[in-house]
């Protein structure tokens, strides 16, 4: 039960903030911006990766009702992928839109105009569910004939191949090059871009740039911090015991998608100002 209180909190926490950021980006034309529409499409992909588990993972500590149906697996297997690989590659485009932002101000809006930014979203959601979809695809194109227990707190491809009879190595070895090359790939051109801002900031040597390019940037680099970080433990460190593993899991699955709108609200004026100016609609509306 105190699992259960627990990871409910969270994910109505989740819920509520990232719902919250949805309707002040929509509702206020202040925030509709190239930052603010790619902050949009990150909600919406942390309501989706909370959901990818949680409910279940809800419904086995109340009911203790741990059967999944095959087709529930394969959701969570694609949609679990394919969301955390679109996060991955937003938060690379991100990353490009503050360098834009900082290093090219005056061309800012020109380079980042809105057909650019619906291309680069649309981007990350379709090479996402191309990715998704061969691990998936590969996965449960496997024999399985030994135990059905997925020994996971839901359905990963990991512990799933461990249940089939036939030859894992192909599916290990394509998972752990694409879950590998993706995450460290997106991982360098991010540093690449921070690299070049903090360049530009250092030959502008102003106190001023160092102060609109933290403000900028702060947010951004602490949510990435928080996602490559359990990326990172989880699947750079497979021998971690099994006790960690689903600690770093579940702080991935549950507490970053939660944290993810606190950080951004938080620390950013205009969304605050956006959330007082829906609030009072809202009061004037009731």
């Amino acid at each position: 039960m105190i699992f259960f209180f627990t990871f409910l909190a969270f994910y109505i926490c989740t819920l509520i903030g990232n719902l919250l950021i949805l309707s002040a980006v929509l509702a206020d034309p202040r925030l509709h911006t190239p930052m603010y529409f790619f902050l949009f499409n990150l909600s919406v992909l942390d309501i989706g990766i909370s959901s990818v588990s949680t409910p279940k993972l809800l419904a086995i500590l109340w009911g203790q009702n741990r059967v999944i149906s095959l087709g529930g697996c394969m959701s969570q297997v694609f949609f679990g992928h394919f969301l955390g690989s679109t996060e991955c590659l937003l938060y690379t485009v991100m990353a490009y839109d503050r360098y834009v932002a900082i290093c090219h101000p005056l061309r800012y809006l020109l380079i980042m105009n809105q057909k650019v930014c619906t291309l680069l979203a649309a981007s990350t959601w379709i090479a996402s569910s191309f990715h998704a979809t061969i691990l998936t695809s590969l996965t449960f194109t496997l024999p399985y004939c030994a135990s059905n227990v997925v020994d996971y707190f839901f359905c990963d491809i990991f512990p799933i191949v461990k249940l089939a009879c036939a030859d894992t190595h192909v599916i290990e070895t394509v998972t752990f090059t694409n879950i590998g090359l993706v995450p460290m790939t997106c991982f360098l051109l991010i540093l690449v871009s921070y690299m070049r801002i903090v360049l530009a900031v250092l030959k502008k040597n102003s106190a001023k740039g160092w102060l609109r390019a933290a403000s900028t940037c702060a947010s951004h680099l602490v949510v990435v911090t928080l996602f490559f970080g359990p990326c990172a433990l989880v699947y750079a460190l497979p021998q971690l015991n099994q006790v960690l593993v689903p600690a770093v899991q579940i702080f991935a699955n549950m507490v970053t998608p939660m944290l993810n709108p606190m950080i951004y609200t938080l620390r950013n004026k205009e969304v605050k100002a956006a959330l007082r100016k829906l609030r009072g609609s809202l009061m004037l509306a009731c």
